[in-house]
């Protein structure tokens, strides 16, 4: 088939591949036999275009049109702006940084739902259905007459700028993105971590569930005492009992209708939210009926009248007359009033001394808004448990047996009442400011609506409480304030006195509210534990993340009905109250406390779409709330803060690991910035020395370690104090070892966990091995955090000749450490050092003070001996004492010197006095240097150069044998020094020399050995003579280490002095001093 394509300039490029593009799609919706014609010559003409590749075109057709070829390479990772714009607008895509968001979440987003709700039905109605509740109707009556009108109005102030501060940071909180399922939880856990959000999170939700048991106890006593008191199973068979029979009551009636709401919660969720507007149509009914009342008070106030005994109130359940007799037909007659307080009903009966002294008087219970009552209530009456309520300003005569109040129908007081307990009890009645937040996937605009609609929530609701306060204080009569159920009005329920057009209208609205807000917190709560549960940081929760097929709780359900059924046993609102106040006080502080740390770090993230908000409002909520806290109750407070504070350290010891972005981890890093610039003015003073150690590791051809041992030798040495940074080099370029680089980074921190190594990993991708421990030794660390002192293992195969540089590798670092001011600590034999699961119960450290280079060799045990492995050591410290020195006084100076240091350790001064060098030392010394002289001037073969080097190192470590010393007396003839040399072998490199006619070569077999090496392995020798002999059997040997040679011409002699030194040792640890002093004897 004939082609034909055109090339065009890049300009037009695109103007000329649109008709193509647009009739190959007219071809693809046709039927497949069309495909074969030649009307698709556009389409095979682009085929055959010698820019676009054929294998290519596949991957092309992906992008309509090739205006971004330019990107094309990147496209499947980084998909166009153009394709993702729609998903990112709907929440349908999850983009980088939210991969921690649910399962659940996700399957949500892809089902995307228009959201219909505005901020009236969306925000606005919920908070007021949550905050406005039972404590309104049962008891803020009742604190008003106790507090009175001034210190009710400061209570209510404080509660509500509390939750209005909370909000305020609660806004900018949900406005700086999306807040999923969860609300305060998942607002808390994003902006503290997990830690704070699992311990507040568990807070709110145990808040919640005892707030479900608060709304419960409050039906059962709207229903049991103003409802129908006959239905009561437990009465009270003496005077006294009828508070025990009650709190009988409310355990067995909540019981039954804990089940009971849980059974509908379990069986249909959906109906107790579209029953949620009923409820709060009744809460809505029942506030406007107060108003309405008080409204018409100022014209024609209710008749409620109360009966009064001098100063004191009568409860008018027991009597109807409030009269001590009545005139009928002119007969005196004694009322049921009289029988009460006296022993039988004749008018010469003995009756009670205080009802004898005075007159029984009758009141208005709501002498109304005009009435001039507000004054009578502005200040308040508390009063202990058991007191009777008394009418200030009302003459009354005090009788002589005043004790004697039990058995006459008196108004009593159920409880003591002090300022922080009814702080307590009122608290509850301003929580539910999150139900916005909740709910903010089913808003049209969630930026907007939660902080409208929740701050114009508790703005309205707390104005109504404001405005309730002033209004009670101003229509009802102290002494009914004062009488929490109602007794001297016959029962009724106060603020229903007060309502218009009749008290049940409060009754039944309070009653359904209370139900319906129960339902609510059974609903919520298990939901929130579930959410808990499947962020999975609490690991013993996690089967509370499970549930029904449509993903209803019920696992959580169970344990939230469990949790809910101990506030019921507990049977008192006024005791259930504070419990739930802080829990929901502690969610508040820990949200202002997240707006305050988030406002401060100025997080690139934090961008919250409300603007008035500021980190000193944030701040001011929190402590708020923390008095609120301490206020409501002290020992509440710091039971709340220890069970939050278990849960803290459970999640941060045994939870998972998330990273969510937190504001901790963003405060740790400024606090960490913060130091790191403090310790930056000047190295530390010696009284806080400790070893900062880089610890250099050796890892094999899989990027594992080739010596583990050095890892516990680490911890047990740092005990978790201080830095360490384990590093290491692989060898190579870093863009070809990336992948091994990050592979050996991943081994060693598993192996820095496995030692319990706290740490930081650092691995270094370098041409030159050299050149990367260079660069680690000057570069490791930041600032002041930067490592004092290297550790390192002693290359054992160093005279190998396949590790010919292990040993320049070695001494470089060597001088290096010098160079750097820092440390050095040679692990000798470190596979025979014990792991961290060890112990040793008995043994010697022992310590080899040679010079004095710091006094790192007497800090070095103690820190040792803090770690269990080493605990039960002793320390043993030995100097060296030459033929001028006094060993006596010596000793006693050591010792002072000890004692200052405040170490504890034997004592011991070794005397080396001056003999002739041995033959021993001096072959040893001549084989060292032969070896040394071979392997640089003879071009052998690579195998032969490590046979003659394995025969060299077999004569060196059979020399203890006395042939082989007698051998080697006659060190000055040739032929007797030929070692393991044959005559053939001689011959043969004498002809290949001559031939080769090297320059400057030498004869080895006349040579003799340089007196200065002589000397040090003379030194080398006998040192080791004296440290077997004393410490051969220690668990460990602590040596100084000498210096290498300023010639570098020296470097493997110095490598064989080293080796000498420490022969015949198991545990040895070389130790080279900084040149700085860390160890003092000044406090």
């Amino acid at each position: 088939m004939p082609t034909s394509f055109t090339v065009v300039p890049v300009e037009a490029q695109g103007e000329e591949w649109e008709p193509a593009e647009r009739d190959g799609k007219r071809q693809e919706e046709g039927e497949d036999d069309d495909r074969d014609r030649d009307s698709a010559g556009e389409v095979i003409a682009r085929e055959s275009s010698p820019f676009i590749s054929s294998a290519e075109l596949d991957r092309g057709n992906a992008y309509e049109g090739k205006n971004m070829a330019l990107f094309e390479e990147e496209m499947d990772s980084n998909p166009m702006v153009s394709s993702l714009l729609n998903k990112l607008a709907n929440y349908t895509n999850l983009t980088q940084g939210v991969v921690e968001h649910e399962a659940d979440e996700d399957s949500k987003r892809k089902e995307v739902k228009v959201p219909r709700m505005g901020t009236f039905i969306g925000v606005y109605l919920p908070c007021l259905q949550n905050i406005l509740g039972v404590i309104l109707f049962l008891r803020l009556t009742w604190i008003v007459g106790t507090a009175g009108v001034l210190e009710s109005f400061i209570i209510v102030f404080m509660c509500c700028a509390c939750t209005m501060l909370t909000a305020i940071s609660m806004s900018a909180i949900a406005t700086n993105g999306v807040v999923p399922a969860g609300g305060s939880y998942y607002m808390i856990s994003r902006s503290l971590g997990p830690e704070f959000g699992g311990a507040v999170g568990l807070c709110f939700y145990l808040g919640t569930t005892f707030a479900g048991a608060m709304y419960i106890l409050g039906t059962i006593e709207i229903l049991l005492t103003y409802i129908s008191p006959s239905a009561a199973i437990f009465r009270a068979e003496e005077v006294g009992e009828e508070t025990e029979a009650m709190l009988n009551n409310m355990r067995v009636y909540g019981t039954c209708i804990i089940i009971l709401m849980a059974i509908v919660v379990f069986v249909g969720v959906k109906y107790v939210n579209k029953l949620a507007l009923v409820f709060l149509a009744c809460v809505i009914l029942s506030i406007i009926a107060i108003y309405a009342g008080v409204i018409k008070t100022a014209f024609d106030p209710p008749d409620f009248p109360i009966c009064l005994l001098g100063n004191r109130t009568l409860s008018k359940r027991s009597f109807d007359v409030c009269a001590k007799f009545t005139e009928s037909n002119n007969e005196t007659k004694t009322t049921t009033l009289w029988r009460l307080f006296c022993d039988s009903s004749s008018l010469n009966a003995t009756c009670d001394d205080y009802f004898n002294l005075n007159n029984v008087t009758e009141i208005q219970g709501i002498p109304g808004i005009m009435s001039g009552v507000l004054t009578d209530n502005l200040w308040s009456t508390y009063s202990e448990k058991g007191s009777i309520v008394e009418k200030k300003d009302q003459p009354s005569v005090a009788g002589s047996e005043e004790t004697k109040t039990s058995g006459f129908p008196y108004v009593f007081t159920d409880i003591m009442t002090y300022f922080t307990m009814l702080v307590g009890i009122y608290f509850p009645s301003v929580t539910g400011i999150m139900a916005g937040s909740n709910r903010s996937g089913d808003l049209k605009d969630a930026q907007k609506s939660i902080p409208t609609g929740t701050i114009l929530a508790i703005s309205t609701t707390s104005f109504i409480y404001l405005s309730c306060i002033v209004l009670f204080g101003a229509c009802i009569e102290g002494v009914i304030l004062r009488d929490k159920f109602g007794e001297a009005v016959n029962g009724n329920l106060v603020v229903g006195t007060l309502a218009w057009p009749s008290p049940w209208v409060i009754v039944i609205g309070s009653f359904f509210s209370t139900c319906g807000a129960g339902l609510q917190s059974l609903t919520g709560a298990p939901r929130l534990l579930q959410a808990i549960a499947r962020d999975g940081i609490v690991p013993f929760l996690q089967v509370f993340g499970h549930g029904k097929a449509n993903g209803e709780p019920t696992w959580a359900l169970l344990l939230t009905a469990g949790i809910c059924e101990t506030g019921i046993l507990i049977a008192s609102l006024d005791s259930v109250a504070p419990i739930l106040s802080m829990f929901f006080l502690m969610c508040y502080m820990f949200v202002n406390l997240a707006c305050a740390v988030q406002t401060l770090l100025r997080t690139p993230n934090w961008r919250p779409r409300f603007k008035y908000y500021h980190w000193t409002l944030s701040f001011l909520g929190m402590s708020l709330c923390l008095a609120l806290m301490f206020i409501c109750s002290w020992y509440y407070a710091l039971i709340a803060m220890l069970i939050a504070g278990c849960i803290y350290k459970y999640i941060e010891y045994r939870g998972a690991e998330k990273e969510w972005g937190d504001g901790i981890r963003g405060l740790s890093l400024n606090a960490a910035r913060y130091a790191l610039l403090r310790v930056e003015d000047g190295p530390p003073h010696t009284k806080n020395w400790r070893p900062q150690l880089l610890v250099l590791l050796n890892l094999d051809s899989e990027q594992f370690v080739k010596h583990p041992r050095l890892l516990s030798f680490t911890s047990q040495l740092k005990a978790g104090k201080g830095l360490t940074i384990v590093g290491s080099v692989l060898q190579g370029i870093y863009l070809d070892k990336c992948t091994e680089t990050q592979k050996a980074e991943e081994n060693v921190k598993a192996l820095m966990g496995v030692e319990k190594t706290k740490g930081f990993c650092q691995i270094v991708a370098s041409p030159s091995y050299r050149d990367g421990i260079s660069c680690l030794i000057q570069s490791a660390g930041l600032g002041g955090m930067k490592h004092n002192t290297v550790l390192m293992a002693w290359p054992q195969s160093w005279k190998q000749t396949e590790n010919r540089f292990s040993w320049r590798n070695f001494v470089d670092t060597v001088r290096e450490t010098t160079a750097a001011q820092q440390a050095l600590l040679v692990a000798k034999n470190i596979d025979l050092f014990p792991t961290n699961q060890e112990r040793f119960t008995e043994g010697n450290i022992d310590v080899w003070w040679i010079v004095h280079d710091g006094g790192m060799l007497m800090l070095l045990p103690f820190l040792l001996r803090q770690h269990k492995v080493w605990r039960k050591c002793k320390m043993r410290i030995f100097t060296v004492a030459q033929m001028d020195d006094n060993s006596i006084q010596m000793k006693k100076d050591l010792q002072m010197f000890l004692y200052h240091l405040r170490l504890n350790a034997e004592v011991e001064v070794v005397e080396m006095f001056e003999n002739d060098i041995s033959a021993f030392t001096y072959e040893k010394t001549l084989m060292m240097e032969q070896r040394s002289q071979m392997l640089k001037q003879m071009q052998l073969s690579k195998n032969e150069r490590e046979r003659e080097a394995q025969l060299i190192h077999d004569r060196n470590t059979a020399s203890h044998s006395a042939p082989a010393i007698k051998a080697s007396v006659a060190a000055a003839v040739p032929e007797k020094v030929q070692m393991t040399w044959t005559k053939e072998k001689l011959v043969a490199e004498k002809h290949k020399n001559k031939d080769s006619n090297a320059p400057g070569f030498k004869d080895i077999f006349n040579m003799k050995p340089n007196q200065s090496n002589v000397r040090r392995m003379h030194t080398a020798v006998k040192l080791n003579g004296v440290v077997l002999n004393k410490s051969q059997h220690a668990q460990l040997v602590l040596l100084n280490m000498p210096g290498p040679p300023k010639n570098r011409k020296g470097d493997e002699n110095y490598m064989e002095f080293l080796e000498v030194l420490t022969e015949g040792l198991d545990r040895v640890l070389l130790v080279r001093g900084s040149g700085r002093e860390v160890i003092t004897i000044y406090s």
